[in-house]
């Protein structure tokens, strides 16, 4: 059985094209008594069957009015039929025995036609149900009109309503109404839209944004013989739209603008002359239905690979190559897809990320040579566990493999060679087995702590755990100390936070953490406090997210207190190799063991010479301290009267935007008891007093001169943004120059991270700081010599 090819969208090549059923086939019922009829199965209106060689018109239906069109689809398969829609069971057998007689064949002799197959072809048969002008609207109208109800309906009085739901944002969802949810086949606008994998529950990334509001949502331009759409089109600009319907027109080619509908859900070009399509469809990553049936195709592009929530990809009735139709047949969708990504070809390398100076050139030209510098990066490198193919089905499964990405994350740190590295989404396994031994080879040494999960799981599973990993170049800094902070365990420490049902209901349930390392310069005596935290991912938890942050900058100023009253370094002469000046100057204090008592119970405090039992049974490696060769001319080490005159750096994956309350609390100093970020819940004091500090915080991405409205920290197909954060005290730090963006050229026809270039969905960002030294600075102590 063939269909000849033919553009429905002209009117005189249809018979009875008005119909005023387009549901209507024919049945051939077989009388009782009679022999079984022999016939062709119902086809579409104005659609010829050839049947054992001779060219025949189905009873009810008038022949074409033109001749036999010359073109035939050569992959039109005759053993897969045309199924009719929306016939009962009963119907279908009918249909499938006269299917077998047409044909003249057994039944066994007839292959079975796969689940994939008969989607493609009963949505087939719906689309050249819809050629007439405006079909889907009049559809959708029709169906929209209010039925005069004859009962009175009744309702439970005690029913208690559900509370609207809210998305990631938040933000109030509603039902379905006529304009947000796709129509169905016979353009009856559902008020439901189709269902769609949903994300891992591990998995912490953002989700999807809204698409801009708007009265309406679907356009039907179908069956009216549009010839040419220009790409100025304003059509372009409606992003609102989430149906396109440019079914039966007479299309020979789509502009590339049409990926600037990025909501698109569902795109009907069904019954055109399209002999190609742009590479650029494959940026529409919301797409769910394409419908391509009744074309001249004979190839999909491979950048159709990114289009992985698709779930139809209409192609009966083109002449397809042979190995995609017959994926299609066998293994529909999901399989060509996956096939499109994992061969689409590689598109180039971006431009290369450079550092960009912030100071003026006449401040760069008088710098001062001896003046310090700290340069420090942040990495989200995503969690071997997170990411999943549920998850990043648009990044080619070569890409998204661990074994390739490790090497990508590990040339992006050493490529830039900074003295600070703060890494997220760094789980056991990575940290033992690779990044620990490659970065110790490059001089670094690193800290470590997983998520409180760990502690419960078995070994296997236990290696799975993320935390966060923080390393340095151990040529220039020493670790005096590691405090490990849960902000989970410092929300039950607190008086206030014990009987609120917010604190057990939204903060306990979450083991986000912070690493605080306590550095300091073998060579000046400098001291540097970083610490690298990973906040939670989710929108709807903005008030989570505050009181996380809050917590973790409460605990750093009492850190930063206690490291203030440390003793400077003895000079360079006064070294012994058997007494490193970190040890004497831990037990002097008593770092290790005169920890608050409050601080005790949230953190956990180590000095590097005298690891806890719970970093050893982590088998964490403990670091280690060298003494700093002698310098030639030696300088006394700064005094801190105060933990704020100690240079401070706090970075991470905040996942919080620029207008977020985390921002405005570290940016600002203060939020007020009324911030809508609370989201109206009760947290003690900072719900009561409001929250605030005295650290002087800012982003060193917002100095001036740097990208801070351009940055993309976080790329994927719906969400783009600025979300990870260097934090630095402005009053004893200075930024010097910033890692640039990624080129806005290349993330506009990039689908999301990651992908070949980029081995995170996150993006790295550095800075370098010039380090002011303080006012007062240590006297110079002589060595006492022997009478």
């Amino acid at each position: 059985m063939y269909y000849p090819q033919q553009s429905p969208a002209i009117q005189h090549k249809l018979a009875n094209h008005h119909d005023n059923n387009p549901w209507r086939l024919p049945m051939i019922v077989q009388q009782p008594g009679q022999q079984q009829s022999v016939g062709p199965p119902p086809p579409s209106p104005g659609y010829a069957l050839y049947t054992n060689g001779n060219l025949q018109h189905h009873p009810g239906h008038h022949p074409l009015q033109h001749p036999p069109l010359q073109h035939h689809h050569q992959n039109s398969m005759s053993h897969y039929p045309s199924p009719p829609n929306q016939h009962t069971h009963q119907q279908q057998q009918q249909q499938q025995q006269h299917l077998h007689a047409a044909q003249g064949s057994p039944a066994s002799a007839t292959p079975v036609v796969t689940p994939h197959w008969q989607q493609q072809l009963l949505k087939c048969e719906m689309i050249r149900a819809s050629r007439s002008p405006h079909h889907r609207a009049r559809a959708s109208a029709m169906a929209s009109r209010t039925v005069t109800k004859s009962a009175i309906p009744i309702t439970n009085p005690n029913l208690i309503k559900a509370p609207p739901a809210t998305d990631s944002n938040g933000s109030t969802t509603s039902g379905g109404s006529p304009d947000s949810s796709p129509p169905n086949g016979n353009g009856v606008v559902s008020s439901q839209r189709p269902s769609t994998p949903a994300l891992m529950a591990e998995a912490s990334r953002p989700t999807a944004i809204k698409p801009p509001e708007n009265t309406w949502t679907s356009l039907d331009m179908g069956g009216v013989n549009i010839k040419n759409l220009p790409s100025t089109s304003g059509l372009f600009s409606y992003a609102f739209l989430i149906n396109l319907y440019l079914n039966h027109n007479a299309l020979s080619s789509v502009p590339p603008e049409i990926s600037k509908l990025r909501h698109l859900e569902l795109l009907d070009l069904s019954g055109n002359n399209l002999s190609s399509l742009p590479p650029e469809l494959g940026m529409l990553t919301q797409l769910k239905e394409l419908y391509l049936f009744d074309n001249h195709l004979s190839s999909i592009p491979p950048q159709f690979g990114s289009l992985h929530q698709l779930q139809t990809l209409g192609v009966e009735g083109n002449p397809l190559d042979p190995v995609l139709k017959t994926m299609v047949q066998k293994d529909g969708t999901r399989a060509v897809i996956s096939y499109l990504r994992d061969n689409c070809p590689v598109q180039d390398e971006p431009p290369e990320r450079v550092w960009k100076n912030l100071l003026p050139q006449q401040e760069l030209d008088s710098n001062d040579p001896n003046a310090e510098t700290v340069s420090i990066m942040s990495y989200n490198i995503l969690c071997e566990r997170y990411a999943t193919e549920k998850v990043y089905g648009y990044t080619p499964s070569w890409a998204l493999a661990w074994s390739y990405r490790k090497g990508r994350i590990l040339n992006e740190i050493v490529k830039h060679d900074v003295d600070v590295l703060c890494m997220q989404e760094v789980d056991i396994a990575q940290y033992e087995d690779y990044f620990s031994v490659h970065l110790a080879q490059r001089g670094y040494e690193g800290v470590f702590w997983p998520k409180s999960r760990y502690k419960t799981m078995k070994e296997s599973d236990r290696r799975l755990v993320d935390g966060c990993a923080t390393f340095f170049k151990s040529d220039k800094y020493k670790l005096v100390e590691k405090h490990l902070v849960e902000f989970s365990a410092l929300a039950m420490q607190r008086q206030d936070f014990k009987k609120t049902d917010d604190m057990f209901n939204r903060v306990l349930g979450k083991d986000h953490l912070a690493v605080i390392c306590l550095l300091e310069d073998k060579h000046t005596g400098t001291r540097l406090i970083v610490v690298n935290t990973h906040i939670h991912w989710d929108g709807a938890y903005k008030d989570v997210k505050l009181v996380q942050v809050a917590l973790l900058v409460e605990e750093v100023e009492k850190i930063a207190h206690h490291f203030a009253k440390y003793p400077p370094p003895p000079p360079p002469s006064a070294h012994l190799p058997s007494t490193p000046s970190a040890e004497s100057s831990s037990s002097s204090s008593g770092a290790n063991g005169t920890e608050d008592s409050s601080d005790a119970a949230s953190t956990t405090a180590t000095s590097v010479h005298e690891p806890s039992k719970e970093s050893n049974a982590s088998s964490f490696p403990p670091s280690s301290s060298h003494s700093a060769p002698p310098p030639s001319q030696y300088r006394p080490p700064p005094i801190y009267t105060d933990g704020s005159k100690i240079p401070l750096i706090i970075c991470g994956d905040f996942n919080s935007f620029i207008s977020s309350g985390v921002y405005e609390f570290l940016n600002t100093g203060s939020v007020p008891p009324t911030h809508g970020d609370f989201m109206s819940h009760t947290y003690g004091r900072y719900t009561s007093e409001g929250i605030r500090h005295r650290l002087g915080l800012k982003s060193a991405y917002s100095a001036p001169g740097a990208p801070a409205e351009q940055l993309i920290t976080n790329h994927t197909p719906s969400f783009q943004g600025h979300i990870d954060y260097v934090w630095y005290t402005a009053a004893n730090m200075s930024a010097n120059k910033v890692l640039s963006e990624v080129d806005h050229a290349y993330l506009d026809k990039t689908v999301g991270f990651p992908n070949p270039h980029f081995p995170s969905d996150h993006v790295a960002i550095a800075a370098e700081f010039r380090i002011k030294p303080p006012r007062e600075t240590a006297p110079i102590r002589q060595p006492s010599t022997p009478s």
